[in-house]
């Protein structure tokens, strides 16, 4: 506890060539950067007049980041002025010059100087601007140092001269050992750095309160809009260790931390730094000046709420529930009613990982409105209308719901669950199968802009909401055939959300899910066996649907029958329905090659009724086109085009292209065996209709490069050319069709029992 007491107490000091003091014992001190902006200031001063109007502008705008940034070399801030007007950055060097290379009386000179700017009946600088705050911090500041102290400051910045003036000499002496051009390369290159680079914002001493605060203010801003535009979490970690090191009760430092190590996914340290964060609150007695006798319980409350939240952040359930019933217990005990409904809303995500309550969330909405909150009452409607999609709800209703809290947004100016509410509609919608308004959602978020407030330069919506829809867009495009496309918003992706940020996942999930459909369309199965480690690593239900797939497509039927039997009890039990229906059709799947077709119908029933009671209708239509060609393999293709006509009018409009094209396959099929039984006219004209449905089915599936489905249009194709008597046709389709099978192997399956 000494330390702490001692560093109440101004304990001036000196550490590399920086004169300062601890931040509880002044807000700022004088350094060699900021006199060297004070020159700046003054040399504005007297010779702004003379300049235009751009350079102005141009200096105005670099003067906050430069008063609020940390402190930097000389040779950068003279490159940085330089940029905006190289008239001024010579007159700043030269003050300097003479400073640094004159007497002590000549700095105590310049900072007497300063107090003028404030006289006069029109000063050039009003006490209460940005610039008239920062020059009477800087003369406060000089003025409290002791003559030792005043010494020491003009050592340093003579150390702060002499070193930019060396590293000129050493510029000089490479200019003429470097050749023009490897010379303009280095120029430009140091020109994209821009005025402020990751190792410029690194300072080994300390900073000031200011200069702390606009640090941190300015990494967590960054983390939230544009987590790339952040430091790395590893040199965030360093400079926040530094603050810390000079200050171990910065509080804020201590929460900054936090969110870095929850970037990197680091319990322990995520942990450590939250406790450390509230015991500091406590201790500095911010909370208490706040919110009188209720600040320290105020702390402990949501100390408690938001170690239940990161315990659940990390999958730890059961400490999550301890720690919220803590958090609970506190906010009785003092009657804060809008932490109550804090703990509700978690209360809710807690038990919702146990059994489905709608009866909490209700109750959490109508209480968040009563009180006033509608940023929980929204995430309360958003959290509704998820799991009323997942039991199956009607669309027109959930969006009516979505409509409502949309109100709620506009009203209060919630940009972020705006952009939520409008990544929900695109999942829904894709739940329901309906691509086109999908997209049209995804497309509609895209084009908006952000109603909050941000830095110049950095991105907006950098947020989980816009990863979401991006990754939607990507599979759409794949799902249609536009694998440029896909690639460049992956890309995209790749940019805006690093490997180690939090949204990561969502990106990765979605290449590898593309990567492996490309792989398995092609025919490589190899390639889609080796994606499925990475896929089950993301999700493993997923990762363990396509293991089945890949051994399905590889004829080992008895190892994918199992492993889809087992995700299918386990997905019944975690009520995951979307899944369970595709698990059922790829069971169908196996029995028809199995040759057990009449097997194969309870299944695709059980299937149907699922999808007809969930709402899903698109995979409702792809159930329907697996029992018609059930029914064309058992020897009824007039029913089997009935019920055709019933669903693939959705397949086509919201279907992916590897769809289309099974489903117009399969009409060519009907239309061939259901043409035995007509007349001879009748026949050609059916056989020729579908003849034309296979041109269309050959067009989708060589869009996806769908070698295996082409190769059976190709055969289906020629055999009825042959039928028809057309032999020119019929040969330049066994031509594509031998040359297709013999770049593919065959697994000799018949080409009857294969639906997709």
């Amino acid at each position: 506890m000494a330390s702490v007491h001692e560093s109440l107490y101004f304990n001036p000091m000196l550490t590399n060539g920086v004169v300062h003091a601890n931040v509880f014992g002044v807000r700022d001190w004088v350094t060699p950067h900021k006199m060297a902006l004070l020159v700046l200031l003054s040399e504005l001063g007297r010779t702004g007049s003379q300049l235009g109007l751009l350079e102005r502008r141009r200096l105005n705008r670099l003067l906050l980041p430069l008063l609020q940034g940390p402190d930097m070399a000389l040779s950068r801030l003279r490159k940085a002025i330089e940029e905006c007007c190289p008239h001024l950055a010579g007159s700043v060097h030269i003050r300097l010059k003479l400073m640094a290379e004159g007497e002590l009386k000549d700095m105590e000179q310049f900072f007497d100087d300063l107090s003028d700017s404030f006289s006069g009946t029109e000063p050039e600088v009003h006490k209460t601007s940005v610039v008239g705050l920062f020059l009477r911090h800087m003369i406060l500041a000089y003025n409290k140092l002791s003559f030792s102290q005043v010494y020491k400051l003009y050592t340093a910045l003579q150390q702060y001269f002499q070193k930019d003036e060396k590293k000129d000499g050493a510029d000089e002496n490479e200019m003429e050992l470097t050749n023009p051009e490897e010379l303009d390369g280095k120029m430009e290159k140091e020109e994209l750095d821009g005025p402020l680079r990751e190792e410029e914002i690194a300072c080994s001493g300390p900073l000031s309160q200011k200069q702390a605060e606009y640090f941190l203010s300015q990494q967590a801003s960054l983390l939230k809009n544009d987590e790339t535009k952040a430091l790395a979490p590893a040199s965030l970690q360093k400079e926040l260790n530094n603050l810390l090191k000079f200050n171990p009760d910065f509080a804020e430092a201590h929460y900054l931390s936090y969110l870095n190590s929850l970037r990197v996914q680091d319990v322990f340290s995520s942990t450590h730094s939250l406790l450390h964060y509230f015991d500091r609150l406590i201790l500095t007695g911010a909370e208490s000046k706040s919110n009188g006798d209720e600040g320290y319980g105020r702390s402990l409350r949501y100390a408690a709420l938001n170690l239940a939240a990161l315990h659940c952040r990390f999958g730890h359930y059961q400490q999550a529930e301890l720690a919220l019933q803590e958090a609970i217990r506190i906010a009785q005990e003092s009657n804060d009613h809008v932490c109550l409904q804090h703990c509700l809303s978690w209360l809710y995500i807690l038990e919702q990982k146990i059994f489905d309550s709608c009866v909490l969330l209700e109750h959490s909405v109508n209480k968040s409105l009563h009180f006033g909150l509608p940023y929980l009452a929204s995430l309360g409607i958003q959290s509704l209308v998820q799991q009323r999609a997942f039991a199956g709800k009607a669309a027109n209703k959930l969006m009516d719901a979505l409509k409502d809290s949309d109100l709620l947004h506009w009203k209060h100016s919630l940009s972020e669950l705006i952009d939520i509410s409008i990544a929900q509609k695109t999942a829904i919608w894709r739940l329901y199968g309906r691509s086109t308004m999908a997209l049209q959602q995804a497309q509609t978020l895209l084009s908006m802009n952000s109603l909050e407030a941000v830095n110049v330069g950095v991105q907006q919506n950098n947020t989980e909401s816009f990863a979401v829809v991006l990754c939607h867009l990507a599979e759409l495009h794949a799902e249609q055939g536009y694998f440029a496309a896909a690639s460049e918003i992956l890309k995209h992706l790749k940019e805006r959300f690093p490997p180690n940020s939090q949204h990561a996942k969502l990106w990765m999930l979605f290449d590898q899910k593309i990567q492996f459909e490309r792989a398995m369309n092609d025919g490589r199965y190899h390639v889609a066996d080796s994606l499925v480690a990475g896929i089950t690593a993301l999700n493993s239900i997923e990762g363990v649907y396509r293991k089945a797939i890949v051994l399905k497509a590889q004829n080992q039927m008895s190892e994918a029958h199992k492993l889809l039997q087992k995700l299918l009890i386990h997905c019944q039990k975690i009520k995951n329905t979307e899944m369970v229906i595709r698990v059922l059709l790829s069971i169908a799947e196996l029995y028809w090659r199995s040759s057990c077709h009449t097997i194969a119908l309870p299944v695709l029933l059980q299937a149907l009724a699922l999808a007809r009671e969930y709402s899903l209708q698109y995979l409702a239509s792809e159930t329907v086109l697996n029992l018609a060609f059930s029914q064309l393999i058992l020897g009824i293709p007039e029913q089997a085009l009935n019920i055709l006509h019933m669903a693939i009018e959705p397949v086509l409009a919201h279907g992916a292209v590897l769809d289309k094209g099974c489903a117009m396959f399969l009409v060519a099929k009907c239309q061939v065996a259901s043409a035995a039984s007509y007349t001879p006219q009748k026949k050609i004209e059916a056989l020729e209709s579908a003849i034309l449905n296979l041109n269309e089915a050959k067009a989708y599936f060589a869009k996806v490069d769908c070698k295996e489905q082409l190769r059976d249009v190709l055969y289906f194709q020629a055999r009825l050319f042959h039928t028809l008597g057309k032999t020119q046709e019929r040969n330049k389709c066994a031509m594509l069709f031998r040359q297709l099978h013999q770049e593919l192997p065959a697994h000799g399956v018949p080409l009857i029992n294969a639906f997709k």
